[in-house]
């Protein structure tokens, strides 16, 4: 299996997940710049797509981005039947290790359908 195409350069994704770590251990009034936070998704989300490729689970994490990874059966149209999306702070926090997988899950956080919804194995990053 061909390995995914990176989109975000690798230095400028750890440096935008360093930044989001880095705002969420010491949260002020200023924002982190969305386009920062855009970085640091997409990143991650390249990244679990690199440590685990395969078009069996689609991860959402809008309005940021989506990946297919986890290998096993393929769909080609409509919903793909197993299916993971949660909001910018969850994913990241997931993807961090602040927050484990079934606490995300067990307090609503993450919205998974399908037998293959379960990236425990793959979360922290």
């Amino acid at each position: 299996m061909a390995t995914a195409r990176r989109r975000v350069d690798v230095k400028e994704g750890k440096a935008a997940l360093d930044a989001w770590l880095e705002a969420a251990r010491s949260p002020s009034d200023a924002p982190l710049p969305r386009n920062v936070l855009a970085t640091a998704v997409r990143y991650t989300l390249e990244e679990v797509t690199a440590r685990a490729p395969g078009n069996s689970v689609e991860v959402r994490v809008p309005p940021f981005g989506v990946t297919q990874c986890v290998e096993g059966p393929r769909h080609t149209r409509g919903t793909p039947p197993n299916v993971i999306e949660c909001d910018a702070a969850t994913w990241l926090a997931m993807a961090t290790g602040g927050l484990a997988w079934a606490d995300a899950v067990g307090a609503g956080k993450v919205a998974a359908s399908g037998l293959r919804a379960d990236l425990s194995g793959l979360l922290p990053l």
